[in-house]
């Protein structure tokens, strides 16, 4: 398509525009025709127009190189009553790898005030090896070790390094605000953030495949930094990556404890439903989206549920093998299992993860262990940003970051923790 990519990406939203849907999904390529039907565009499009209103202008579209000849391009949409990107990528031949309802651009994200870039140096770093290797990024307090060191998990969805969501990037805000208080950190990009179409179209794709070996390879290398204590390497995981935390440990026996940050307990399937209900009961717009992930979520339900059940009728369009997978697992159950501190936290606002429906199931099944430690930030949603008042979407595209009280409770769980010596770091704000 060459110069090309810009336009056709513009006939899509205008496609969206005309509601012509089918001929969207014309357009996809086989992977994502798997993934996403037409009706799956045409709900979520239906319900940003119903929050933001119709279009009253397009942008000029943006096109970058991402891997494997695919473009992606962002077309700014304007509407009546606010503002949204969509996201699309292309093969040479025009064919949609990947379509996606984005906030508009975000301002540049400026660093917490606890956290001081002086007292830590970051570099850059890949872990594995091949085509599904990512990048991360290494963040090392000055002064002298050994100290604790953390693994970063982001929640589901084919999260970046940092958990960007809208202009805020939550996990850049714990990783600074650790680094700055003793603790070496590393983040890096999800192999769905990085890979998303290669492992898309992945036979037997599971939440294992999405976190683990690139979990474990960051354990390792950060163990063998010189600087950090190998006994005292941690992984700390948000949202679906708390759930997944466990597993993680599991499989590297080297983990000194878990930090589970608003972890999901509930089945997520059955946790999509209420998310759905409850954010349809905030906006009418979101009613058929809230019934189409009850149909999907009936279908994780059935026994008929395989590996070959198409993903379009999945909620999230993810395939089969990954829902089998989560229908299988209790992360409850497998964190009761491991010999090995943990600290869970918990947003009292938090919609998505909540303390009734989730907390509860933390607090219930390992109420006989006195190496846990459970705390409600009262005030704080589900990416821990302090607010007042139910919490709705709307928080997460206003700028903000994670309460300090849960970055400096963290990091002084950390610190006492198989304690050989040395630690510390320069303080922060």
């Amino acid at each position: 398509m060459g110069a090309d990519h810009g336009a056709a990406a513009r006939m899509v939203v205008q496609l969206a525009r005309d509601e012509r849907f089918g001929d969207i999904e014309a357009l996809f390529a086989p992977p994502l025709r798997a993934q996403v039907s037409a009706d799956t565009v045409r709900i979520a499009w239906a319900s940003e127009t119903g929050r933001n209103g119709p279009i009253s202008a397009l942008g000029t579209p943006v096109s970058e190189p991402i891997h494997s000849g695919l473009v992606r391009v962002s077309v700014p949409v304007t509407c009546e009553r606010g503002a949204l990107t969509m996201v699309m990528s292309f093969d040479e031949d025009g064919l949609i790898h990947g379509l996606r309802l984005a906030p508009p651009a975000a301002p540049a994200w400026t660093p917490p005030p606890y956290a001081d870039q002086v007292t830590f140096d970051e570099h850059e770093v890949t872990l594995g090896a091949g085509p599904l290797a990512v990048p991360g990024t290494l963040s090392l307090p000055r002064g002298r070790g050994p100290r604790p060191g953390v693994v970063l998990l982001a929640g589901g969805g084919p999260f970046d390094r940092d958990g960007t969501s809208g202009p805020n990037k939550p996990l850049k805000d714990l990783a600074w605000g650790l680094a700055c208080r003793g603790v070496a950190v590393l983040r890096f990009d999800k192999v769905t953030h990085v890979h998303g179409e290669r492992v898309a179209g992945a036979p037997g794709f599971t939440m294992s495949d999405e976190y683990v070996p690139h979990a474990m390879a960051a354990v390792r290398l950060l163990r063998a930094q010189p600087a950090v204590d190998p006994g005292r390497v941690f992984v700390v995981g948000h949202s679906m990556g708390g759930k997944v935390a466990p597993r993680v440990a599991a499989a590297e026996p080297s983990v000194a404890g878990l930090v589970i940050l608003a972890g999901d307990a509930e089945p997520m399937h059955r946790a999509a439903v209420r998310v759905a209900r409850h954010l349809a009961s905030l906006d009418p717009g979101a009613g058929e989206v809230a019934k189409l992930i009850a149909r999907q979520a009936a279908v994780v339900d059935s026994p008929d549920l395989s590996p070959s059940t198409p993903a379009a009728e999945l909620p999230f369009g993810l395939p089969g093998s990954y829902w089998l997978d989560l229908r299988g697992y209790d992360p409850v159950a497998a964190a009761a299992a491991l010999d090995r501190p943990m600290l869970i936290l918990q947003g009292g606002r938090d919609y998505q993860v909540t303390v009734e429906d989730d907390l509860a199931r933390w607090r219930a099944g390992l109420a006989h262990r006195p190496d846990v430690t459970i705390r409600v930030y009262d005030a704080d949603d589900h990416l821990f940003f302090p607010g007042a008042g139910p919490s709705t979407p709307a928080e997460y595209e206003v700028a903000q970051h994670v309460d300090a009280a849960v970055v400096a409770d963290v990091a002084g769980w950390l610190a006492p923790r198989g304690r050989s010596g040395g630690g510390g770091g320069p303080g922060c704000p």
